[in-house]
């Protein structure tokens, strides 16, 4: 997932190039139940991370929905995939997704349609592209694979944050968010579905909109964010904003810089 959101590629066009690859990334340790979750956000925050990216679904515990508000009111941007079907059957595997602020990413496939693997409901908030991804896979080998899952689609929310936060660093988490779902392409019923939430991820005319915005306060920012938002109608390279990674088991972590979510080919995440 670090190489979705930062990979440098290569001269000569090789490599994968992330959504923003000048991002520093922050590796934490892997998600493997609230409390580590809890720990993970709090690091996180205390390390100035301004997006934080959660590849992972847990079970909610005591604390995790505290530590959600923490960052939240530090001004930090949330992102999270909304789960894979086979992962999510219950609300019970809907966090830390469901809470509300936090931004809930589907899965698209190759034809901008929602992946039928992508899991549904009231609480997602975009989808981006989630099927047929290439990733930097199999170190030290110099591997690459295609993948999916709602894993990927919230790295690439989590690079376009990120970049909209180099670009215009005086915006606020919240309205960065907004600039994210308000120029989402509506698809499905008009207006917001279960099924892609409130449209499917357009970076470009999130930039263009995050432009137009006044800064606001970043105390008024920390309010959760609504479900819906209203719809309004080339710019430099990210400059270096943490990005905290936080995914699920399997994680390398190289040299306290990268970490890269080791997968199988077609692997869900």
């Amino acid at each position: 997932m670090a190489g979705v959101i930062a990979g440098r590629g290569r001269s000569g066009g090789k490599g994968v190039l992330g959504i923003a690859p000048e991002a520093k990334i922050l590796p934490t340790a892997p998600a493997l139940g609230s409390l580590a979750v809890i720990k993970s956000l709090d690091w996180s925050v205390e390390h100035g991370a301004k997006v934080i990216n959660m590849s992972f679904l847990v079970l909610e515990g005591d604390g995790l929905a505290a530590a959600i508000r923490r960052a939240a009111d530090a001004d930090v941007v949330l992102v999270a995939g909304s789960g894979n079907d086979e992962e999510s059957e219950t609300e019970d595997y809907e966090y830390p997704a469901a809470y509300p602020e936090v931004i809930a990413v589907g899965a698209s496939d190759r034809n901008g349609k929602v992946a039928s693997f992508s899991h549904q409901g009231p609480h997602l908030d975009l989808v981006a592209p989630g099927a047929d991804v290439t990733v930097a896979n199999g170190f030290p080998d110099d591997e690459y694979d295609q993948v999916e899952g709602t894993s990927v689609s919230a790295a690439i929310v989590s690079g376009a944050a990120a970049l909209i936060r180099s670009e215009y660093p005086e915006l606020s988490a919240a309205q960065v968010v907004e600039a994210l779902e308000s120029t989402a392409v509506d698809k499905g019923p008009a207006g917001r579905d279960d099924a892609y939430g409130n449209g499917e991820l357009d970076l470009i005319a999130a930039l263009d909109a995050a432009g137009k915005m006044k800064p606001q306060p970043v105390a008024s920012a920390a309010a959760s964010k609504p479900r819906t938002v209203p719809r309004s109608g080339s710019h430099s390279e990210d400059s270096g904003i943490p990005v905290a990674l936080l995914a699920g088991a399997g994680v390398l972590v190289l040299a306290g810089l990268v970490a890269f979510m080791v997968v199988r080919r077609r692997a869900r995440l």
